[in-house]
């Protein structure tokens, strides 16, 4: 009777685990290689929690971020050409000298973001959220039409 009860509850605390679980789908290995060597062009970082890390300098080029959250992250300096930033969370993010040329910044929330002399050439950012966002010198604004490179 123990056996048949344990055999029975068994799937059912399997799929309640799975429920309960949030998916992930950055790949581990892509996450360490990033904190170890500061560089990690291509890889799949997507829905990654890399809140309040210091990537200063980072080569995250044609990195896949979409979905990730980079609260507080200090990226000054990082290259993200190439990246896929869609729908990712970089609220109250460093982003001083940073590269994003090419980039996707698709429903990026960058509210209160610092974003300092970024170069932005031909990145696509549809519906960003720069709500009292810091941004100079940089290719940013709202209202619709082409964004520019400052002169």
């Amino acid at each position: 009777m123990k056996i048949k009860l344990t055999a029975t509850l068994t799937p059912v605390l399997l799929s309640l685990l799975a429920i309960a679980t949030p998916v992930r789908a950055e790949n581990p290995d892509h996450v360490r290689q990033l904190l170890l060597t500061g560089a990690c062009a291509n890889c799949d970082l997507s829905g990654a929690n890399l809140d309040g890390f210091h990537l200063i300098g980072a080569d995250l080029r044609n990195a896949d971020l979409s979905g990730a959250t980079l609260v507080e992250a200090n990226l000054e300096g990082a290259d993200l050409t190439g990246a896929d930033l869609s729908f990712a969370n970089l609220s109250a993010a460093m982003l001083t000298n940073a590269t994003l040329d090419y980039a996707i910044l698709d429903y990026v929330n960058l509210s209160e973001a610092k974003i300092y002399h970024a170069s932005v050439l031909g990145t696509s950012m549809e519906a960003i959220n720069i709500t009292n966002a810091e941004v100079v010198g940089t290719g940013i604004s709202i209202g619709g039409g082409t964004v520019a490179e400052p002169q």
